[in-house]
C-alpha cells in the first residue's frame, strides 16, 4: 500500500529534472499521474511510470496558455475520475541582468512560472470548489514551486525572482480562500540539480561536484519526498513554505518587521531620518542553498 493509493495527480514540467522525480514518486506512491511537458519529454516519463507498474497519461499543452491549463485539470478528472493533487512545477530560465533584460525575456518566464501556477490552479480550484458543493469531502493539496530567488533575491534574476516572489505569496493567499473546499496549499523552494540550475554561472560546478557521493546533496530526488508527504491525504500543513537542499528541510515565515519606530504624531522628514540613524543602511544578505555552498567553499 502506498501513501498515495486512490489519488489523482498533475504534475507540470514533469518530462525531466524535479518535475519528473516528483511524478515518478507519486506514482510509485500510489498516485495516477498526468505528465504535463511540452513534446517528448511527457511520454518518457509516462512510460517510465508505467514500466515500474504505475498509471499515467501525457499531457503536452503548455500550462502558460490558459485553454491548455484547463485542458490539464480536464484530462486528470476524465481519465481517472477526481483530482486530489497539483504539483506546480514548470519553468524556463532567461537570466540577464536588469539593465540588459528585454521584455520579451521578463515576459516569457512571468507567463510559465507565475501565469503558468496561477492558470492551472484557478482551473483545479473551479473543480475542486464544484465538488465541495456537490458534498465531496476528499482532501485536495496543492504544492507550488517557489525559489530562493524569489524568497532572498539573487543577481540576474529579476524576471524569476518576481516570478517566484509572486508565486510564494499566491500560494498563502490559496491556502486561504480554498480552505472551505478542503484544499491545502504548499509551496517548496528546492535546491537541486537540473537543467536549469546547471545553466546558472557557479552553480553547475557547485551541483555537480556531489555526484557519486553516497549522498548525493543535488539530485533533484531529494526533493520528491517532500512533495509526496504535502501530497498525502493525512498531511496537515498548509500555508508553508518549505526550502529543501539536500537532507535539510527549512520551514519559512513571510515578510516580518526587524526593527520598529513610533511615534504619537505625523513623522517629520528629518526626524524619522534621526531616529532610523542605526538602522543599517542595506539589510544583511541571508545566505541559503548554493549561495551558502559558495561561500563556504
Amino acid at each position: 500500500m502506498g501513501s498515495l493509493d486512490g489519488r489523482v495527480a498533475v504534475v507540470t514540467g514533469a518530462g525531466a529534472g524535479l518535475g519528473r522525480e516528483h511524478a515518478l514518486l507519486l506514482a510509485a506512491e500510489g498516485a495516477a499521474v498526468v505528465v504535463n511537458d511540452l513534446g517528448e519529454a511527457a511520454h518518457g516519463a509516462v512510460e517510465a511510470i508505467r514500466a515500474a507498474g504505475g498509471e499515467a497519461v501525457a499531457h503536452t499543452e503548455s500550462i502558460a496558455d490558459w485553454s491548455g491549463a484547463e485542458s490539464l485539470v480536464k484530462t486528470a478528472v476524465e481519465t481517472f475520475g477526481d483530482l486530489h493533487i497539483v504539483v506546480n512545477n514548470a519553468g524556463i530560465l532567461r537570466d540577464r541582468l536588469l539593465v540588459s533584460m528585454t521584455e520579451a525575456e521578463f515576459d516569457a518566464v512571468i507567463a510559465v512560472h507565475l501565469k503558468g501556477t496561477f492558470a492551472v490552479t484557478r482551473h483545479a480550484a473551479a473543480y475542486w470548489r464544484e465538488q465541495a458543493k456537490a458534498g465531496v469531502t476528499a482532501d485536495r493539496s496543492l504544492i507550488n514551486t517557489t525559489s530562493s530567488s524569489g524568497l532572498h533575491g539573487n543577481v540576474g534574476q529579476v524576471n524569476y525572482g518576481a516570478a517566484k516572489a509572486g508565486i510564494a505569496a499566491l500560494t498563502l493567499i490559496a491556502a486561504e480562500e480554498l480552505e472551505r473546499y478542503h484544499v491545502r496549499a504548499n509551496a517548496v523552494a528546492p535546491g537541486a540539480r537540473t537543467q536549469m540550475t546547471e545553466s546558472t554561472p557557479g552553480l553547475g560546478e557547485i551541483m555537480t561536484s556531489t555526484v557519486g557521493a553516497e549522498f548525493d546533496t543535488w539530485h533533484p530526488g531529494n526533493v520528491s519526498p517532500v512533495v509526496a508527504m504535502l501530497a498525502a491525504a493525512d498531511c496537515r500543513f498548509t500555508g508553508q513554505v518549505l526550502r529543501v537542499i539536500g537532507g535539510q528541510v527549512d520551514f519559512y515565515q513571510g515578510w516580518s518587521p526587524a526593527q520598529t519606530f513610533t511615534a504619537d504624531h505625523r513623522w517629520g522628514i528629518e526626524e524619522l531620518a534621526e531616529a532610523t540613524a542605526a538602522v543599517p543602511a542595506k539589510p544583511a544578505k541571508v545566505a541559503v542553498g548554493a549561495q551558502r555552498a559558495v561561500q563556504q567553499s
